[in-house]
C-alpha cells in the first residue's frame, strides 16, 4: 500500500478514536518532526505526496500550520506545474506539427513557379486543386523557388535624398514672468536637424505664420516639402498666402 493510502486510513480511523487519544498523538507526531527537522536532511518527496498535499491544499484551511517538510510555496508551485502540466498535455495531442507533404510534391511546385514566374502562391494553390492536390498557402511558400529581384533604392537612400528639400514648422510656448504666454514659430531643415528660422509672437495668425514662412527663404530657394501639424492655423488662408511664396 502506498502512503496515501495510508493516510486514508488514518483518517477514518482517528474518527472512531477519543479526543485525548488524538491529541497524544498529535504532539507526539510534533516531537518527532522537531527531531526530524534537526537532522537536516531532505525527504524523498514522491508524486504521490505531492497529489496528496495540493488535495489538501484546496480542501483544508489550516494546511499550512501542519506541513513541514516542505515550504508552504513549494506546494502552491506543485500545483501551477501539474496545471501547465495538464493544459500542455492537452494542447499537444498525439499529434504535433503539419504534417510534411512528400517529395514529389515539393518537386512539382518548384517546376511550376519556375514555368510560370509571375504565379503567386494563390495562384499555385488553385492550380494544384485542379489535379486534387489540397495543400496550404504557406506550404507553397515555404517550397516555392524565391526569385531574385532587382535591388532597388532604400526607404533610407529615399529619405537621404528628400530630406535636402524638406522642412517643417511648429511653435512651443513660453510663459512670461509677466504671467503672459508668447508663442515661438520654429522653422526647421531636416538635412541637418538646423533651425533656418524662427520668431516670437503673442498672437499668432494664419497670415503672420505664412509671412514668417516667405521671410525665412526670401533669399534662398524654397523647398519642396513642408511638414506641419493638423493646427487650424494651417488652414485654407495659409495655404492661400503661401501661394505667393510657391
Amino acid at each position: 500500500m502506498n502512503r496515501i493510502s495510508f493516510f486514508v486510513i488514518d483518517f477514518l480511523m482517528g474518527a472512531f478514536r477519543s479526543r485525548f487519544s488524538l491529541q497524544l498523538e498529535i504532539a507526539a507526531l510534533h516531537h518527532q518532526l522537531s527531531l526530524y527537522q534537526r537532522a537536516q536532511r531532505r525527504p524523498a518527496i514522491a508524486s504521490s505526496d505531492r497529489i496528496l498535499w495540493s488535495v489538501l491544499a484546496r480542501l483544508w484551511r489550516g494546511w499550512r500550520g501542519a506541513l513541514f517538510i516542505v515550504q508552504p510555496r513549494t506546494v502552491i508551485l506543485w500545483q501551477r506545474k501539474r496545471f501547465r502540466d495538464y493544459w500542455r498535455g492537452l494542447s499537444r495531442g498525439d499529434r504535433r506539427g503539419r504534417p510534411a507533404i512528400s517529395l514529389e510534391l515539393r518537386h512539382l511546385i518548384r517546376r511550376m513557379r519556375q514555368a510560370n514566374p509571375t504565379w503567386g502562391s494563390p495562384r499555385i494553390v488553385a492550380e494544384l486543386q485542379k489535379l486534387g492536390i489540397d495543400v496550404a498557402k504557406s506550404t507553397v511558400e515555404k517550397y516555392r523557388p524565391k526569385l531574385h529581384k532587382p535591388t532597388s533604392a532604400s526607404w533610407c537612400t529615399f529619405l537621404k535624398q528628400h530630406m535636402r528639400d524638406t522642412v517643417a514648422i511648429d511653435f512651443f510656448t513660453v510663459p512670461t514672468a509677466r504671467l503672459r504666454v508668447l508663442f515661438v514659430l520654429v522653422v526647421l531643415a531636416h538635412d541637418r536637424r538646423r533651425v533656418v528660422y524662427f520668431n516670437v509672437t503673442e498672437h499668432p495668425t494664419a497670415e503672420w505664420t505664412a509671412q514668417q514662412l516667405v521671410e525665412a527663404f526670401a533669399w534662398e530657394s524654397p523647398p519642396k516639402y513642408l511638414l506641419r501639424d493638423r493646427d487650424a492655423i494651417y488652414g485654407n488662408r495659409f495655404r492661400n498666402a503661401c501661394a505667393v511664396w510657391e
